[in-house]
């Protein structure tokens, strides 16, 4: 059926490269042409483009020239010409698709050819690879194209200062490992200064071995954990202190929001009993709030009503359901309030302070492509999470490879016996052969077998990606043996060596099939590259994991009634069908999983977008009054909704809670009275109030002077806002852990993740809005506020490299009022002084 209807319609690949096609062969006319121009005049060809950019001319009417140009510049500079199959390549790439290109068709010189045409809109292309040696290997090699023709070329490796990656990421170009971006973006919205950013706009982005990065780890997020700035101790000094306390006379309760307040003798014996001379100062915010989360820890807080003590953990309780919500933790310090309240080992550790998944991050660039070997086998899951087609590109020449139908032993060591035969015979014969394995267990285990029969061998583990690429590109020498786990080595060219190819070129063994037939294929993609001979051969048993897995019992029963002996294979175009069949099933698995991680990181994402977004603005604008009179006015709201119950008569209002709570978070005392609220509608109390709020702010505005208030503005909304988002990653991380347990109660995990999720944003929202209302209204204003982190920048790791303090250089001493020595104008504290 399928091939009726490619004989009606043609296939749809094969269109697109004819299609693409014509503008090769326009190319192509243009060579003679190109071949023609000095060296200045082709590096003069970028002006020549931008300019035409300038008056309104696209990329996609560039194309032919600046590709020629590229092809030009590839043969002058590096001696190397783009084939057609690489023009084509390209265009791809350009347009926003996968181009999938066999093993050796010179898929980083297809890269330059896209990289230079999108380069010159001068919004900056990030190049992605798997690993820091390629990154430099690939920008330093192809970088001498782009400087020839003007571009310049950044580097960007995890452990760079901030003004080197800043610097790296300006460049036209920018090389660097998908670890390293995505940190750096959750990096950059952590920073208190917009100078400190690094990354620009994510404008476009090339991603070469796309199914490793886009598929393979797609799973696995990006984290950047640390300790938050709040000592385990805090918790139960402020626990310890509010035990003192008496109701009414040292603090308030306001039942109907659940809201605690100490009063005035409260904060004068905080202040006496903790050593601080005003509770509301800036620097004593974090003091503040673990004594109002300890108050609220033992006065509002239920044991067996709210929380279960379980096997020494506070276990949440659904206050409509009265069922334990396993997973979920109290949000902004609550939680480890009530640890401390209960003796219990306050968990404080560790904290997740960003996060991403490498789906989301790829997903926010403006145009996104990507390069490999083997991407069609999973062109579904590209297309429905990326929205990236796959192509598969023509070879340069026809393929000469033999891939043998699999070898299946009985037992495990029979394979690996048989393996070491054909190893031994093929190295007599001096012809290279690489054996690939699925675990460093295995290569350990083969490498034993052959030490004992005195093959001189190299055993490769993705372990040590330089000194791996040169000993991979050295396996196609004569009589080289190179054991490698799947991944090792991946992204090097294996040239073969003088008369390797009348031997039969490179031989690959497949020790195990892979879970993913695209892993396979990839071993199979190290033999016949460029139209060189090869052969592949895998080698299985009933005993492998995926054999285990899919049918084997049904194959053992066959060869135990055929007769078959432990050292007898079966060779069989059958078998290796059912392999792969089974192969399917677990990519489809695999694929599934992978798509409910991005429905659970999409809450995340939702989230993370909102703030990071909002938190942005602040950092851009030289003004937030606006920002934070917007922060005010929903607390106003909230308080006169829990107060003024719509079907009470408005007799029953009870104003004094409203006035009480006005005087303590927002305007100075006896400012307004009961009576000020009587008679008025609910809309009415609350312009009335903000009208008052607004009035005492613009007062001290006057007072304090414009710079000193816009300053203090960002330091309590940045503090604020960072504080209490770490806090509520932390918590939805907890969330996200324990929802599982949910299905055993007959819903569905991902709703209620997606349901407590949505009400833990907004409660952490109000929670931000309340605490810039209240410092930003009754905190003492001082001379030289600063902006401070909320976490301690020497304790922060990555899930990718742990913590690393960073030396300290000696050296003649600048005081923070001097002028910062880099040049920037500003005040050493401002600028890189921010980073000591």
């Amino acid at each position: 059926m399928l091939g009726l209807v490619k004989k009606i319609f043609g296939d749809a690949n094969e269109r697109e490269v004819k299609r693409l096609m014509k503008t090769v062969e326009h190319i192509n006319g243009m060579e003679p042409e190109f071949a023609k121009l000095t060296d200045d005049q082709l590096r003069g060809k970028t002006e020549e483009f931008r300019a035409r950019l300038e008056k309104g001319d696209t990329l996609d009417q560039l194309l032919p020239e600046a590709f020629a140009t590229v092809r030009e510049a590839g043969k002058r500079v590096l001696n190397k010409r783009h084939y057609d199959v690489q023009l084509l390549g390209g265009m791809v790439l350009h347009e926003g698709k996968i181009a999938e290109m066999k093993t050796g068709e010179g898929k980083t010189l297809v890269g330059t050819l896209p990289v230079y045409l999108n380069a010159l809109a001068g919004k900056g292309v990030h190049v992605v690879t798997v690993n820091d040696y390629l990154a430099t290997r690939d920008s330093e090699e192809m970088g001498q194209i782009y400087q020839f023709l003007g571009m310049t070329v950044g580097l960007n490796l995890a452990g760079m200062d901030p003004g080197m990656k800043k610097e790296a990421y300006g460049c036209d170009i920018t090389y660097g490992t998908n670890n390293e971006y995505g940190f750096d973006y959750l990096r950059d919205n952590m920073v208190l200064y917009k100078e400190q950013m690094v990354q620009r706009p994510l404008n476009f982005a090339i991603i070469d071995e796309v199914d490793s990065i886009l598929i393979d780890e797609a799973r696995t997020p990006l984290i950047i954990s640390g300790q938050a700035a709040k000592s385990t101790e805090l918790y139960h000094i402020a626990d310890t202190f509010v035990k003192t306390l008496k109701p009414e006379e040292d603090y308030t309760i306001d039942v109907k929001t659940r809201q605690v307040a100490l009063t005035e003798a409260g904060v004068s014996k905080a202040e006496k009993v903790l050593g601080v001379e005003n509770l509301f100062d800036v620097k004593n915010v974090t003091l503040n709030h673990h004594v109002l989360q300890a108050l609220k820890a033992n006065s509002i807080m239920r044991r067996d009503v709210d929380y279960v003590v379980n096997d020494g953990e506070i276990v949440i309780v659904d206050e409509f359901t009265g069922r334990m919500m396993a997973g979920r933790r109290y949000s902004d310090g609550l939680h480890q309030a009530i640890e401390a309240k209960e003796k219990l080992e306050v968990q404080n550790e560790s904290m997740t302070l960003a996060t991403i998944t490498f789906q989301n991050y790829f997903r926010m660039y403006r145009k996104l492509a990507g390069m490999t070997g083997t991407a069609k086998t999973e062109e579904e899951e590209f297309k429905s999470i990326y929205g990236l087609e796959v192509i598969q590109i023509p070879t340069n020449k026809p393929n000469q490879r033999k891939d043998g139908p699999d070898i299946v032993y009985k037992t495990e060591n029979a394979k690996y016996n048989a393996v070491v035969e054909e190893i031994v015979k093929r190295h007599q014969k001096q012809q290279p052969v690489l054996v690939g394995t699925v675990s460093i267990e295995n290569s350990e285990l083969l490498s034993d077998k052959l030490r004992k029969k005195g093959v001189k061998h190299q055993v490769l583990n993705a372990k040590f990606h330089r000194e791996e690429a040169e000993i991979i590109s050295r396996a196609g020498e004569p009589g080289q043996v190179t054991i490698a786990t799947n991944m090792a080595g991946r992204g090097t060219d294996i040239i073969l060596g003088e008369g390797v190819p009348e031997l039969g070129g490179l031989h690959i063994i497949g020790t195990e099939r892979h879970e993913s037939r695209r892993i396979d294929n990839q071993l199979r993609g190290r033999a016949g590259r460029q139209g060189d001979p090869g052969s592949t051969q895998f080698y299985l048993s009933l005993g492998d994991e995926l054999m285990r897995r899919f049918g084997a019992d049904n194959v053992l029963g066959m060869m135990e009634r055929l007769g078959f002996e432990e050292d007898q294979p079966i060779e069989s175009k059958l078998i290796t069908r059912a392999v792969e069949s089974a192969q399917k099933r677990v990519e489809g698995n695999n694929f599934d999983l992978r798509k409910v991680v991005l429905q659970y990181d999409d809450v995340m994402n939702q989230q993370r977008e909102i703030i990071y977004r909002q938190r942005h603005e602040v950092l851009e604008a030289e003004n937030i009054r606006q920002i934070v009179m917007d922060m005010i006015k929903p607390c106003i709201e909230r308080t006169v909704d829990a107060h003024c119950n719509e079907d009470d008569i408005p007799e029953n209002w009870d104003l004094q809670e409203i006035v009480d709570y006005m005087h303590r978070t927002m305007l100075d005392e006896d400012t307004i009275t009961k009576d000020d609220l009587w008679g008025k509608e609910k809309d009415e109390i609350v312009e009335f109030l903000f009208d008052k709020v607004v009035a005492q702010y613009t007062e001290r505005e006057e007072r304090l002077g414009e710079e000193l208030v816009r300053e203090f503005e960002k330091v309590v909304v940045l503090r604020a806002v960072d504080s209490k988002w770490m806090d509520h990653i932390d918590a939805m991380d907890h969330l996200r852990q324990g929802i599982h347990l949910r299905a055993y109660g007959g819903t569905d995990p991902l709703r209620e993740y997606q349901f407590e999720g949505y009400e833990m944003f907004n409660n952490m929202v109000a929670s931000i809005q309340e605490e810039v209302s209240q410092y930003i209204m009754k905190a003492r204003v001082e001379q030289n506020v600063e902006r401070q982190a909320v976490v301690d920048e020497s304790k922060m790791s990555t899930n990718a490299e742990p913590a690393v303090k960073r030396p300290v250089a000696k050296g003649e001493t600048i005081g923070r009022n001097d002028p910062c020595p880099c040049g920037s104008g500003k005040k050493y504290k401002q600028c890189h002084g921010k980073q000591d």
